[in-house]
């Protein structure tokens, strides 16, 4: 039995549910990276992004090379930029609509208290 699309895209999105995953990825549009020159962009420890990478590397988002003693590291599809870009999109068009919303609402008067009731005797 074949596992249903919806499965794998759901494991595809939480692979890149991780902020560093994310961060990586968006480093290396910009080509290759050792873990050394990833640490300081990325901002977290070595260990840390190792496991983020093997993470990566599993799921046939990122593919290595060594080179002498260093592996590098690099986007295996280009349409994972694709993806990032769609996302960022998504993104500042809910933060324009939110924007717009709020401009109106600093625009618009402030409502007047509830009315009073009066009492009839």
């Amino acid at each position: 039995m074949t596992t249903p699309i919806y499965h794998v895209k759901a494991e595809f999105f939480k692979t890149l549910g991780h902020p560093a995953r994310i961060r990586v990825l968006e480093v290396l549009r910009d080509g290759e990276r050792t873990v050394s020159e990833l640490v300081p962009v990325v901002g977290i420890e070595a260990s840390h992004l190792s496991q983020q990478l093997g993470v990566l590397r599993r799921a046939n988002l990122v593919q290595t090379r060594k080179e002498g003693n260093s592996v590098l590291y690099s986007v295996g599809n280009p349409l994972i930029f694709e993806l990032l870009d769609v996302a960022r999109r998504i993104l500042t068009s809910s933060l324009d609509e939110t924007r717009a919303l709020l401009a109106e609402l600093e625009s618009s008067p402030e409502p007047s208290s509830a009315p009073r009731r009066t009492r009839r005797t």
